[in-house]
């Protein structure tokens, strides 16, 4: 499923394509790049859900909070968000790249991921495609832009 996302965030929204309103025309050239119909149903029903988030009357959880706050994990996030994972969050929350709400967006979006094991890369395309959709965090969606995609590789530069 996270391929599916990532194919449609690649071709469509980060491509600045124009984004096909037709569910059936979309399921149609996912098959026809082979991916399989029941993953296609998933992926579709997980950016609804994303959508769906940007409604606080339908998640009361995602409240608006000024403030700080201390997110305690449950057992299940814990083990899906590894604590580099969980660091990676808190230091998109210093620099105010997330806020409150946009955190726990991301959070309810990594959890709905079928995948057992969710790396770093994964989660910053999380919070990228969150951002994308959310209203009013062009800002921080630019900047989550440049920090995935002007990453130094690892070790010295010659």
């Amino acid at each position: 499923m996270f391929d599916i996302l990532m194919y449609l965030f690649e071709n469509y929204i980060h491509s600045e394509a124009e984004v096909m309103v037709d569910h059936d025309v979309l399921t149609d050239e996912l098959t026809r790049a082979g991916f399989h119909s029941d993953e296609i149903y998933k992926a579709l029903a997980w950016l609804e859900k994303l959508a769906e988030l940007q409604n606080t009357d339908t998640h009361p959880y995602l409240t608006k909070v000024t403030g700080t706050s201390v997110r305690i994990y449950t057992a299940d996030e814990m083990q899906r968000l590894d604590p580099e994972c969980r660091g990676f969050l808190m230091f998109l929350e210093q620099v105010n790249l997330l806020d409150v709400t946009t955190r726990e967006m991301v959070i309810d979006r990594v959890m709905e991921l079928e995948t057992k094991d969710l790396y770093l890369d994964d989660l910053k395309w999380v919070v990228l495609m969150v951002l994308f959709n959310v209203p009013g965090h062009e800002s921080a969606y630019s900047q989550m832009e440049d920090l995935i995609f002007d990453e130094q590789p690892d070790g010295p530069l010659h």
